[in-house]
């Protein structure tokens, strides 16, 4: 099991710390923006929804290409959020038996 943690502290000092910069500095970063998005939600939700998650992961994405303007994964990543944060605000407004409807639809689509 302990090579797992070589493993990542490979990733942590090497490669991701040339894409991303300093652990800590891109951690500060990912919190600010996240601190900013909690606090809307709880004000406009109470709660934080899987959109609100979306766009935290989102703001992830941001501050990683901060730092390598050009990658392309993590612009395709950004560009995955945005659209599943849309369907799952759009996913949140059907009813109860919109939902179980669509729900039993996907299950039979996959037989």
């Amino acid at each position: 099991m302990k090579w797992i943690f070589k493993k990542a502290n490979e990733y942590i000092t090497g490669s991701r710390n040339n894409d991303y910069g300093n652990a800590y500095d891109n951690f500060d970063d990912i919190t600010i923006g996240w601190n900013v998005i909690m606090k809307r939600a709880l004000e406009t939700h109470g709660y934080i929804t899987p959109a609100h998650s979306t766009l935290m992961m989102d703001w992830l994405k941001t501050c990683r290409i901060l730092r390598t303007i050009d990658h392309e994964d993590s612009w395709i990543d950004k560009a995955g959020y945005t659209a599943l944060g849309f369907d799952f605000v759009e996913y949140e407004k059907l009813s109860v038996e919109e939902k179980i409807k669509q729900t039993l639809g996907k299950k039979s689509e996959n037989k």
